[in-house]
């Protein structure tokens, strides 16, 4: 039996998570590590089963295919994630790294702000920005529901 594909949170908090995310992607001092550092991010990522690759899972408005999945377990909201693409799949990493495991609450009070603060949005070609976008709105529509 293969391991669940809902990411667990490594931090107590969304924003840890973030703090902790920003801390390791300013290590790199140009883009292109930082690139890396996300695909890499992504890479790892647990395995989302290919059952659930289905129309009714992908994330319009993303220029790649994105499929998102949520779960409530506790009080919590869990979500497993995939991309197509190297990149996309880490932006799926960081923000399944800060909102996954998080009461919806926390979800709803912790807006991706962070993405476009940090230069990521900017940096992304705009097709990619706005599905980071897509990722975040549909996570926080989850959390709202």
């Amino acid at each position: 039996m293969s391991a669940p594909p809902f990411v667990t949170p490594a931090q107590e908090s969304a924003a840890a998570a973030i703090a902790a995310l920003h801390d390791e992607l300013f290590l790199f001092d140009d883009w292109m590590d930082r690139y890396q550092f996300i695909i890499e991010l992504g890479q790892a990522l647990p395995a989302f089963p290919e059952a659930l690759k289905t129309d009714d899972r992908l994330v319009p408005g993303c220029q790649s295919r994105v499929w998102l999945e949520p779960k409530l377990a506790d009080g919590k909201l869990y979500f497993a994630g995939a991309s197509d693409a190297a990149i996309v799949s880490g932006l799926v990493a960081m923000l399944l790294q800060v909102y996954s495991g998080r009461p919806p609450a926390e979800i709803r009070a912790t807006p991706p702000v962070f993405l476009k603060e940090w230069g990521l949005i900017g940096a992304l070609s705009g097709n990619r920005g706005n599905g980071v976008a897509a990722m975040s709105e549909r996570i926080q529509r989850f959390a709202a529901s």
